[in-house]
C-alpha cells in the first residue's frame, strides 16, 4: 500500500510552499511507506515531467532537493509500500507515465497480468517494471490516446479491472495530465488491509482553497470543514485552467 499527494494552484511556487502544511506530515509516513518516492509535475512548457527513486522518501538527500528547487503549479506525489514479491527497483516506482501523463497508485489487483490481453504486447513493451500499477496506468492511457476523456478513461480502466481481477484491495489513484489532475477513489471495505488499518485507511479526502486545492491519502489530520471526502467510485477532476473542481460520479 502507498500513499498519495496531489495539489493544483493559480500561481507556480517551490513545491516547498505549494504543500508547506502538508509535505512535512506526508513525508513522515515514509517510516512506513519506505520503498521509494516520486514526483510528478507540469512544466513551463505543458509538459509532464517525473522524478522518482526507490530510496525511503524522508532520508533521500534528492528528494529534499527536488522539494525546494522544483517551482510548479500542479505536481503528483507518490510514496511506495512494496506489495510482496515486487522488486523494490527504479521500474516499479511510481509515478509511471511520459510527458503527456503521469499516474500513481495506492491499492493493488490480483493477478497483477489481468489487464494483459486489454493492453497489448505493443504497449506492455514500454513498460518500465512488472507492477500491477504500471498496467493500471497503460490501460488509462491507450484510452485517452484513443480520444477519451481522462476520468472516463480511469472509469473504464477500473470496470476492466474488477471484471477481470480475482480481487483489489483498492484502486486508489491520482492522473496528472498537462490542464488537470484527476483522483479516483474506490476500495473494498472488506479487505485484510481495511481490518487492520480501519474503515478510513484508503479515503482520499480533498481541501479547496482561493489559492489551491490539495488531495490527499489519510494519515494526518484532514478534519471537515476545511477537508471533504471524495465519494467512493467518484473522479475529482481539478483544472489548472480557473483552479475549478467537477466531482464525476462512476
Amino acid at each position: 500500500m502507498c500513499r498519495l499527494l496531489g495539489v493544483v494552484a493559480r500561481e507556480p511556487l517551490p513545491l516547498s510552499e505549494l504543500l508547506a502544511d502538508d509535505l512535512g506530515p506526508f513525508f513522515t509516513m515514509a517510516c512506513e511507506h519506505a520503498d521509494g518516492w516520486g514526483v510528478a509535475s507540469v512544466t513551463p512548457e505543458r509538459t509532464i515531467a517525473a522524478v522518482k527513486e526507490p530510496v525511503r522518501a524522508d532520508v533521500s538527500p534528492r528528494l529534499r532537493r527536488v522539494v525546494r528547487e522544483l517551482t510548479t503549479d500542479s505536481a503528483l506525489l507518490h510514496i511506495r509500500m512494496a506489495s510482496p514479491q515486487s522488486p523494490v527497483i527504479p521500474g516499479n516506482t511510481h509515478p509511471f507515465g511520459d510527458q503527456r501523463i503521469a499516474f500513481a497508485h495506492n491499492g493493488d489487483f490480483t493477478p497483477v497480468d489481468c489487464l494483459d490481453s486489454m493492453i497489448g504486447e505493443e504497449a506492455l513493451a514500454t513498460a518500465e517494471g512488472g507492477t500491477d500499477s504500471e498496467r493500471f496506468s497503460l490501460g488509462i492511457r491507450l484510452r485517452m490516446d484513443s480520444g477519451m476523456e481522462a476520468q472516463k478513461a480511469i472509469m473504464s480502466t477500473v470496470a476492466d479491472i474488477r471484471s477481470l481481477a480475482r480481487s483489489s484491495a483498492s484502486l486508489n489513484c491520482m492522473l496528472l495530465t498537462p490542464d488537470a489532475l484527476y483522483a479516483y477513489a474506490a476500495h473494498d471495505p472488506h479487505s485484510d488491509v481495511i481490518h487492520r488499518r480501519g474503515p478510513a485507511f484508503f479515503a482520499l479526502k480533498y481541501r479547496v482553497r482561493t489559492d489551491a486545492v490539495v488531495v490527499a491519502s489519510t494519515g494526518w489530520p484532514q478534519d471537515p470543514p476545511a477537508w471533504t471526502t471524495l465519494p467512493e467510485g467518484h473522479v475529482l477532476e481539478i483544472r489548472r485552467d480557473g483552479l475549478s473542481t467537477v466531482v464525476h460520479a462512476g
